[in-house]
């Protein structure tokens, strides 16, 4: 069976399955830095699926779901609306997140209470 891109109601139910998993500080930053899916380019490899979804945003990253390896990861960009290298995390969208909160924690960010 030749391979086809997840469409945005799949992706939306991953995304879900994966919110409820997420520990509350996770959350937080999840709801902080994610968008609404929509598909960058990546060619050549995402050429064939008109790109790949893109659920995220942080800095010069974005968090995206590579359908070809059925996994999330967070992968640099230069262009918005391009992702900037292929990569293969290979890792659920919650561990992605932890990533992310680790890299707040470990530059002294206060994720429990905003800023003044």
């Amino acid at each position: 069976m030749p391979w086809e891109p997840i469409d945005e109601s799949r992706l939306q139910a991953e995304i879900e399955s994966a919110e409820l998993s997420m520990e509350p500080q996770a959350l937080a930053v999840w709801n902080l830095i994610r968008i609404r899916p929509v598909k960058w380019r990546l060619s050549p490899w995402g050429d064939l699926g008109g790109g790949f979804w893109v659920v995220g945003v942080v800095g010069q990253q974005c968090i995206w779901y590579n359908d070809i390896e059925h996994s999330f990861g967070i992968i640099p960009f230069s262009e918005f609306g391009v992702i900037g290298e292929c990569g293969c995390s290979q890792l659920e969208l919650h561990q992605c997140i932890n990533q992310i909160v680790e890299v707040f924690r470990n530059a002294g960010g206060d994720i429990e209470r905003p800023r003044d």
